[in-house]
């Protein structure tokens, strides 16, 4: 793997590390105290100055206005973004459109990327992304009671969804929905467009998280499918395909997530490092004295490299021989970066002392609404066994000596 960052690379990362600390970190005391609904108006604003800087939804395909970056390209560009919440919607490449994106691009027909795609990534409409279900486990995607059942040219949607992110002012789901009931366990179930006006979707509310429960883009809705009718032609790919298309969608986008991650780290870290150089602890002392400090300064700084080190190997990997061959360095970078990101936040929370804990900084909104990483798009524990695994196959019948 060539480490050589391009010289277009160096250029875009710079114009972005500008951009997120002229615009957008000044926007996050508003953002961490008022309503979502003030902020749109100004967010739009930078939205428009990203477009005629020519950087928007650099990940999306070329063809429908993005930049067209390669997933290593895009993971340089999402650990640039990830310094600020606001930094992949601004830009056009948040969760859940950049993963439905990749779906309606790889598997969605003309017409479905028309009506869908082109003004998703336009960025002229929002989309959610329903698999989770309140009652079953989210880390096993072959396990779910939400059925589409065919009635003429239409399937009939029943089920409960929830940690649908941005589904609060989505216009549509993918809903990931059981078509196939006595197929194999992994070719039950089928993607679904449903439009979220459909008579039959509810969204019951934004679920609360640490407290929090936000609202428009960000925010996590359960949604209730009652009887809820859309047109067979409203399928992605082949029947019974769902949880196929699922791993299309997830292997690329825990790449986006782990850079992002990474982001925080680096924000988090150089948070730290300022308050423990400035907090005075006696008239001739300050924090960054402390050997402790000093020794919380270094292993965050090597477990930070460590993590992104990995996350572009990962995304080599992927580019090179595809998701599938590189699933174990995905599930790696998964853990791995989640805790390395809960480490570094904690530490500079402490760090910060109880100013720490107040929305005076990006440190306590990171503490609650970045614990659930190592949950969401499989818990580490999966991850760690699913590795396991695959490494030990390659132990079978092999002779150690």
């Amino acid at each position: 793997m060539d480490f050589t960052v391009s010289e277009k690379m160096k250029m875009i990362t710079e114009m972005i590390d500008e951009f997120v600390d002229r615009e957008l970190i000044p926007m996050e005391p508003d953002f961490l105290t008022r309503p979502c609904k003030y902020l749109l108006p100004e967010i739009e604003k930078k939205r428009e100055m990203v477009k005629q800087m020519e950087l928007w939804a650099p990940n999306h395909p070329r063809a429908y206005g993005g930049m067209g970056l390669n997933l290593v390209e895009h993971a340089l560009v999402s650990e640039s973004l990830g310094r600020s919440p606001l930094g992949h919607f601004v830009f056009g490449c948040h969760a859940p459109d950049a993963g439905n994106i990749e779906i309606l691009y790889l598997f969605g027909t003309d017409e479905q990327k028309e009506t869908y795609l082109r003004p998703l990534v336009e960025g002229k409409i929002r989309s959610c992304f329903s698999m989770t279900e309140v009652e079953l486990p989210g880390s096993n995607p072959v396990m779910m009671d939400t059925t589409a059942v065919k009635d003429g040219p239409d399937y009939i949607v029943n089920g409960q969804k929830w940690y649908a992110t941005a589904a609060d002012g989505a216009q549509f789901a993918i809903v990931m929905a059981v078509t196939n009931p006595e197929a194999d366990p992994y070719l039950r179930a089928s993607m679904i467009i449903v439009p979220c006006d459909t008579p039959g979707f509810n969204l019951v509310r934004n679920i609360p998280v640490m407290g929090h429960a936000g609202e428009d883009f960000f925010s996590h809705g359960e949604i209730l499918y009652q009887s809820c009718r859309v047109p067979q032609k409203n399928r992605l790919g082949p029947e019974g395909h769902g949880f196929v298309v699922a791993q299309e969608r997830l292997g690329p986008g825990r790449i986006h997530h782990c850079m992002r991650w990474v982001g925080i780290c680096n924000r988090a870290f150089d948070l730290m490092c300022a308050r423990a150089r400035d907090r005075i602890i006696s008239p001739d002392k300050t924090l960054a004295g402390k050997q402790i400090i000093q020794a919380w300064i270094a292993e965050c700084a090597a477990d930070i490299q460590a993590a992104r080190l990995m996350v572009l190997h990962a995304a080599w990997m992927i580019e090179t021989v595809g998701a599938k061959a590189a699933r174990k360095e995905i599930s790696m970078i998964k853990f791995v970066v989640a805790n390395v990101m809960q480490k570094v936040v904690d530490r500079a929370l402490q760090v910060h002392g109880g100013l720490g804990m107040t929305d005076d900084t990006i440190l306590a909104f990171f503490y609650r609404h970045e614990r659930a990483a190592r949950i969401y798009d499989g818990a580490d524990e999966v991850h760690k066994v699913a590795v396991a695994r695959q490494i030990m196959k390659g132990y079978e019948g092999k002779q150690i000596k």
